[in-house]
């Protein structure tokens, strides 16, 4: 059990730096010992277990009511009440687990966003991704175990963050769950729809973009060709889906600000919004500086394809991409600067119709003119997010 004094914790074989704040631990807050607590922001509410299977490091991270992390690493991340992982966990910075969100053994996370119910299996590797869909604990999105998510292209970009389900729908807890396989594999940037099924076994190359499909992924046509590093083809999809997916963290983030906020009862629900808030500007700065990394490399590319008669569309788009790419660019830091808050009628709803014990209990009280007024408003904020796509 967690002492009030380093010296007892110590004694018990649990590591607490000198610069961690005991007045953000709550007092019946379990640390098995072996386990290591580190950081000034890190914070431990009420009925939290950590390293029950190993020992835990847990290291300026902001955890809410009932967290259950296993054993494993855990830095920068943000976990909302009910959120577990099982041990072998190496969870980084700019990841956040909304309510019951979880992960069986040996998982690995970076800017990785589950919103409530997400359910990963064990050995998987999921980073660079923002994943919704499902009801319940027993009606959730899942990724099968041994699930990889590619994050890194043979052109050394990471331009590839992930969309499975999306912010104006996923936040309203009503829509149908997405099923990833397992020993499977999804090449990003990618967008999957909600009720999406990818079949077990093979790697997602595409978007699914028509909810409630099924794709049994094909295998590559085997052999050995030529191929040039460096040089892109077709980069319109590449840059939506970047587009999109900034425009969907900058909605969850005016939900945080403009919904989530509603339902703090203590220092430790603050503690957990505003780590959630400020892993969201992470994850944006990141994606903005992705996304301009791939606008750096389209010169060597468009002169190759020039030079070797390329297709001329493609070299045309990779042109105006990188002559845009400095007005989309600060386009998209002033949005990071900006609010965007709800229609005035949605929020005085809101605040009639929530009651204050449960978040997705409330969230799924909602009546279905307040969800569509909701889902309008955050909509709204992905397609002004992404406009530069019709320039290209």
């Amino acid at each position: 059990m967690v002492q009030r004094t380093i010296e007892k914790w110590r004694e018990a074989g649990v590591e607490v730096d000198q610069d961690v704040d005991l007045s953000r631990i709550a007092d019946d807050a379990v640390i098995h010992s072996g386990s290591r607590i580190q950081g000034q922001e890190t914070s431990i509410g009420p009925g939290c277990v950590l390293g029950a299977e190993a020992p835990a490091v847990v290291e300026n991270c902001q955890l809410g009511r009932g967290v259950k992390l296993k054993g494993g690493y855990f830095s920068g991340a943000v976990f909302f009440e009910g959120a577990n992982m099982g041990s072998g966990a190496h969870i980084r910075a700019g990841t956040i687990l909304e309510e019951e969100a979880n992960g069986a053994h040996t998982v690995g996370l970076k800017q990785t966003i589950l919103l409530p119910f997400v359910t990963l299996g064990s050995l998987i590797n999921f980073c660079d991704v923002l994943m919704a869909g499902g009801t319940s604990r027993k009606d959730h999105s899942e990724v099968g175990s041994s699930y990889i998510h590619f994050n890194f292209t043979p052109h050394q970009d990471k331009a590839t963050a992930s969309l499975m389900g999306d912010v104006p729908n996923g936040v309203f807890l009503d829509k149908k769950p997405i099923f990833l396989g397992g020993q499977g594999g999804l090449v990003g940037p990618a967008r999957i729809a909600c009720g999406s099924v990818i079949a077990a076994g093979g790697v997602c190359r595409k978007d699914i973009l028509e909810e409630n499909q099924l794709q049994v992924p094909p295998t590559p046509k085997a052999g050995t060709r030529a191929y040039e590093t460096g040089v892109y083809r077709g980069i319109e999809r590449i840059v939506e889906n970047n587009l999109i997916y900034i425009g969907n963290i900058l909605a969850l983030r005016e939900w945080y600000r403009n919904v989530r906020y509603r339902f703090l009862r203590d220092s430790f629900d603050h503690a957990v919004l505003d780590g959630g808030v400020k892993n969201l500007d992470l994850v944006l700065a990141e994606r903005i500086k992705r996304l301009g990394d791939l606008a750096g490399k389209m010169e060597y590319s468009f002169q190759w394809l020039e030079a070797n008669g390329g297709d001329a569309k493609a070299v045309e788009t990779q042109k105006r991409f990188a002559s845009k790419w400095p007005a989309m660019r600060d386009n998209l830091l002033e949005k990071m600067t900006q609010s965007f808050p709800p229609p005035e009628k949605f929020s005085q709803t809101l605040g009639i119709s929530l009651p204050r014990d449960s978040y997705t209990e409330a969230i799924q009280f909602l009546v279905p003119s307040v969800r569509e007024t909701g889902r309008a408003w955050l909509q709204g904020i992905v397609d002004d997010a992404s406009g530069f796509v019709a320039h290209l």
